[in-house]
């Protein structure tokens, strides 16, 4: 009864956020998309700060000292001089943390949505987004994150971001090889160029262009042709070996492999016309003739985002 009565007077708010893939290759600090992975939470006012976890990575997510989820919460309540009540968090988390999948994003948006319900902000998605965006110095996964789809995203301004959203025509099958180990984003900028060849440039534009041209489409062959990058992969292979390795797996079943945001992990895109478990079994056996370990899980885009969840529960 009293759990009922909690959510009745709004003191209890629930939101689920996926996990994303930014970059997609040549679409670097741009584009991004949303996957069917999510990391879900509960909260409720408490008397003291408590988190409790279950899922991938729980110890990470359990830990109440420097929370990202709880400390960006309080930052922006702080900023708008609203107090910020003790929350009890439940979290479910069901995507890797620090490799490639956007959990920082997930973890800002969900304290920026929770400063919202709780201190009664009035803020627009846009508005949202733009907070986590400039704490993410970047708009790419926070976009996906709270639109889902595949997002373009820039920022206007500190305090705006333009985002274009659209779900992809077609099925679009992804297939994530994940390594044991994690990297921090600020380790993989650090290698790269702070200057670029105007030919590079040029082919990065092109490509990410008609990379979403073809998802747009549902146009397979010109994805296949569109993913080559020269920003940010081939400085980053020496710190994400899977890569390499999985562009050097030629199957019919796999359209290509980019660095799933700043790696370590990789993002494949399968042909829907290929059996994905069968596929995933040539990648295993491949991995392990080259010594290589990594968990390969089969996923799709994600149409829906955070936002659509904290629409509906936060009314």
């Amino acid at each position: 009864m009293k759990a009922q009565e909690s959510k009745r007077s709004g003191h209890e708010f629930n939101i689920v956020l996926p996990a994303t893939s930014a970059n997609l290759g040549p679409a670097f600090d741009a584009a991004a998309l949303a996957l069917n992975l999510a990391l879900r939470i509960r909260a409720h006012k408490s008397r003291s700060f408590s988190v409790t976890a279950t899922g991938r990575d729980s110890e990470i997510c359990s830990r109440v000292e420097n929370h990202l989820v709880l400390t960006t919460y309080k930052e922006v309540l702080s900023s708008q001089r609203k107090p910020a009540p003790a929350l009890a968090l439940s979290i479910e988390n069901r995507f890797p943390i620090g490799k490639g999948f956007g959990s920082p994003a997930a973890a800002r948006l969900a304290g920026i949505a929770l400063a919202v319900h709780f201190g009664h902000l009035k803020w627009s998605s846009s508005r949202i987004i733009a907070e986590a965006s400039g704490r993410e110095h970047h708009p790419d996964n926070a976009a996906a994150c709270w639109m889902g789809g595949v997002t373009v995203a820039r920022m206007l301004g500190e305090s705006e971001a333009q985002v274009a959203r659209f779900v992809p025509k077609g099925k679009w099958p992804l297939l994530l090889a994940i390594p044991d180990e994690s990297l921090a984003t600020e380790k993989a900028r650090d290698v790269l160029p702070l200057e670029y060849s105007r030919a590079d440039a040029v082919a990065n534009i092109q490509n990410s262009m008609l990379l979403l041209a073809a998802l747009f489409q549902g146009d397979r062959k010109m994805l296949a042709s569109s993913l080559e990058d020269r920003i940010h992969q081939p400085y980053r292979e020496q710190l994400c070996p899977l890569l390499p390795a999985l562009r050097n797996f030629t199957d019919e079943g796999v359209l290509g492999s980019v660095l799933s945001g700043a790696g370590p992990s990789v993002l494949m895109f399968l042909d829907p016309k290929a059996r994905p478990e069968k596929v995933k079994g040539k990648i295993e056996n491949y991995l392990r003739e080259k010594g290589m370990r990594a968990e390969l899980l089969l996923t799709a885009i994600a149409r829906r985002g955070a936002e659509a969840s904290f629409q509906r529960r936060s009314g």
